[in-house]
C-alpha cells in the first residue's frame, strides 16, 4: 500500500513489545497499511522506543504523543532527541505536555502552574546544546492558551478527546500555519450497547481528570455527561463508532475542520494483551479510511 496523507495511528507503550525488533516489526506493518505517522501515548524520554520503531520502518514518521514534562528533564530530552533525529532526520515528532496533577503528585511532585512550567521546559529546550527546533516538537493542548503556544513555540497542537467542532476553533485560533494534529478514538461496531461500553471503557480515566473534564465543558458537556461512566452523548462525541463509512466520515470532518492530520485510535472490545497490537484492528481501520 502507498503512503497516504492526512491519517496517523495512535496507540500505547502498553500495546507495544519490548524487544526492540519486534518494535520494528510493528512499525513497518504500520508503514504498509498506509498510515502517515505513529503516534505513542505515554512515551519515555529517552526515547529509544521510538528509535526502534523507525528503525524498522522506511518512511513512517513517529511521534511521542507525549513525553511528560514533570518526570522528563529537559537536557535528557533535547539529547535524546538529538540523537534519534541525527540519526532518523525528518521523520521524528517530539510531543510534550504537561499532564495531569494526580499523576505527578503521586510521584511526590508539586503540580503547580502547568502552562508556565511548560513555557519554561520550551526555553530549556531552546538553551539546550543543540536546541530543539520549535518545528520539531508540538505540545499536547486542549485550551486556548496552550494552543496559542503551540502556534507560537511549536510546530503546532495534538488535541487529545475532543471533537470536530473543536478542532475547527484550535484551527481559527492557531492560524492556517501552524500543525494540527488531534487524536480521535474509534470503534467499528453498530450495536450501541457494545459500542458504548467499548467508548465507556475507553474514556473512563478521562471523566476523572480535572484538565480533560475543563475542556469537556468547554464544548458543553456538564456534570450529567459525567455521571455514571458517561452519557451516551459524550461518549458518542468523543468516540467515532458504528459502520465504517459513519466512522470514516467522522475522521474526515476534523480534516475539513482544519486538521493537518487526524490520529486513529482503535478501540476494541476486549483489551489487548500487553505487547500485543492490535494488528487485524488497525489493518481494518487503514482499508476503510483509505478507501474512502
Amino acid at each position: 500500500m502507498t503512503d497516504q496523507t492526512g491519517y496517523g495511528l495512535w496507540t500505547t507503550v502498553r500495546l507495544l513489545p519490548r524487544d526492540p525488533a519486534e518494535r520494528g516489526a510493528v512499525a513497518k506493518a504500520v508503514e504498509d497499511m498506509g498510515f502517515a505517522s505513529l503516534w505513542i501515548g505515554g512515551s519515555p524520554g529517552d526515547l529509544e522506543l521510538h528509535e526502534a520503531l523507525l528503525a524498522g520502518s522506511e518512511r513512517l514518521r513517529v511521534a511521542s504523543g507525549i513525553v511528560e514534562i514533570w518526570s522528563n528533564p529537559a537536557e535528557v530530552v533535547a539529547a535524546a532527541h538529538q540523537r534519534v533525529t541525527s540519526r532518523y532526520p525528518g521523520r521524528f515528532l517530539l510531543g510534550l505536555g504537561a499532564g495531569h496533577a494526580r499523576m505527578v503528585e503521586a510521584r511526590g511532585q508539586r503540580y503547580d502552574r502547568p502552562v508556565a512550567k511548560l513555557r519554561s521546559y520550551l526555553d530549556e529546550l531552546d538553551a539546550a546544546q543543540p536546541p530543539v527546533p520549535s518545528g520539531e516538537r508540538i505540545l499536547a493542548a486542549l485550551g486556548p492558551k496552550v494552543l496559542q503556544l503551540s502556534a507560537d513555540r511549536a510546530a503546532g497542537a495534538h488535541p487529545y478527546c475532543t471533537n470536530p467542532a473543536h478542532t475547527a476553533e484550535a484551527r481559527a485560533l492557531m492560524g492556517p500555519s501552524a500543525q494540527l494534529l488531534p487524536d480521535q478514538k474509534v470503534y467499528f461496531g453498530t450495536d450501541p450497547t457494545t459500542a458504548r461500553a467499548v467508548a465507556r471503557k475507553g474514556l473512563a480515566i478521562y471523566l476523572g481528570l480535572p484538565n480533560y473534564v475543563n475542556n469537556f465543558r468547554r464544548m458543553g458537556f456538564d456534570d450529567d455527561d459525567f455521571a455514571d461512566g458517561g452519557s451516551d452523548r459524550i461518549l458518542d462525541t468523543l468516540v467515532a463508532w458504528g459502520s465504517d463509512e459513519a466512522v470514516a466520515a467522522r475522521l474526515k470532518e476534523h480534516l475539513d475542520a482544519g486538521a493537518t492530520e487526524v490520529l486513529a485510535q482503535v478501540l476494541t472490545a476486549e483489551d489487548g494483551a500487553p505487547g500485543t497490537p492490535p494488528l487485524d484492528a488497525w489493518r481494518h481501520a487503514a482499508e476503510v479510511l483509505f478507501a474512502s
